[in-house]
């Protein structure tokens, strides 16, 4: 099937998500910035990308679930489709697209995504020019992966990349990221991804995070014995406590991620 991945509002964010993760570990703040703002432009909470964007979502997300559950899900899901405006969703895409090529160039399109059979598959759902037995494969295809356990690989997992440019960027990134302690991982995931959910699943994550971190903060100070650094760390513990009353920012991301390395040195140095 000849897929068009500029025109598959869920790559378009998968890639972006990338982007963003990849200017995140290499500590460039400009393009970070660049990335968050188009996501924040165009992956707006009242948008039609992401209105799109949560019904690829439901299909691709939805795990061990009996067949007649997947069954009402891909059904639902596709007359859901059908009344979002294909012309505001084509306007919608050229826009990002644009932006895109021009603010972070040709080059992010070439971002590894894994899944990508999965997103191809339910964009082929969603099109209504498809013939009627490829929809009917395709459907049955995204029927498996909702009816299968959780722990089992995805239909579409790659073992191999044949395109060299692929492994050596993922190698290279892998070599990067696997120096983050879980958390920060669990951290990084979350914001990138907050955009869609307008944060939803970062606060709550922030929420047992912060206590966490919290209560280790106030555990090491009560037992520094140099007093400039009982000062600093109820400094890091105030901080993590205002930070609850407003809104997460870059600013605080860094801090955050800091905080955590702080708290498994104190940890590892008992």
């Amino acid at each position: 099937m000849k897929h068009n991945k500029k025109r598959n509002t869920a790559f378009i964010y998968e890639t972006l998500s990338r982007e963003l993760t990849k200017a995140i570990v290499d500590k460039d703040a400009k393009r970070k910035s660049m990335v968050v703002s188009l996501v924040k432009e165009h992956f707006s909470a009242t948008s039609v990308l992401t209105e799109e964007l949560n019904l690829y979502k439901i299909l691709l997300e939805s795990e061990d679930v009996k067949p007649n559950i997947a069954e009402r899900l891909l059904q639902e899901t596709k007359f859901a489709h059908a009344q979002i405006d294909n012309n505001a969703v084509f306007s919608a895409q050229s826009r990002i697209i644009a932006a895109i090529n021009k603010n972070l160039g040709q080059a992010t399109w070439s971002n590894f995504v894994p899944n990508f059979k999965s997103l191809a598959s339910v964009s082929a759902i969603f099109n209504t020019k498809m013939s009627i037995k490829k929809k009917v494969l395709f459907e049955q295809t995204i029927i498996e992966k909702m009816t299968s356990p959780k722990d089992s690989a995805p239909p579409d997992a790659m073992k191999t990349i044949d395109n060299i440019t692929y492994h050596s960027f993922i190698k290279k990134f892998n070599s990067k990221y696997t120096d983050l302690l879980q958390e920060q991982k669990d951290l990084l995931n979350r914001y990138i991804t907050s955009f869609a959910d307008e944060g939803f699943e970062l606060r709550v994550y922030l929420n047992e995070e912060l206590s966490r971190l919290k209560a280790l903060v106030a555990e090491a100070t009560q037992t520094a014995e140099e007093a400039l650094i009982s000062q600093k760390l109820e400094g890091i513990s105030n901080y993590l406590e205002e930070f609850r009353k407003r809104e997460f920012t870059d600013t605080d991301l860094n801090k955050v991620l800091k905080t955590q390395e702080l708290v498994k040195e104190l940890s590892a140095n008992d």
